[in-house]
């Protein structure tokens, strides 16, 4: 009988442990789902930009220039398109919209836009993106 009695107690303390456990997980699963949910989205932008016949290395150079030090930029990265001669792809990657938009208002940026302005020939296409995880980025 006690060989019984104090295997019902071993059993039972070890259910116990296992639902302990059980919602030990469940709460700590609720809890990072809803700070995942509490995170801002990330904001990105793709776009294509060309540049006047033959003044895609100018438009590049200048577009390096205005890029450095922007609160809230997580990547920026500026490509030549291997198809097009004229032609530059920009792939941001912002902690939210907003930062974006305090960017264009940056004297650096707004600097290099002026500079730039002249030898832009248009921006054929654009896509705005919600990041989630990437290289280098910090989440």
């Amino acid at each position: 009988m006690l060989a019984t009695n104090g295997g019902d107690m071993m059993m039972d303390t070890k259910m116990a442990r296992r639902e302990a456990l059980a919602t030990g997980l469940a709460a700590a699963a609720f809890s990072g789902a809803a700070q995942s949910q509490e995170r801002k989205p990330m904001y990105g932008l793709i776009g294509q930009m060309l540049a006047a016949p033959g003044k895609r290395d100018d438009l590049l150079a200048i577009l390096a220039e205005g890029t450095d030090g922007m609160p809230g930029c997580l990547s920026y990265v500026i490509a030549k398109d291997p198809t097009k001669a004229d032609a530059l792809w920009i792939t941001e990657v912002w902690t939210g919209k907003d930062a974006h938009a305090a960017s264009l208002k940056l004297p650096a940026v707004q600097a290099a836009i002026a500079k730039a302005r002249p030898i832009i020939a248009g921006f054929p296409q654009h896509f705005e993106t919600e990041p989630v995880i990437g290289q280098g980025l910090k989440l």
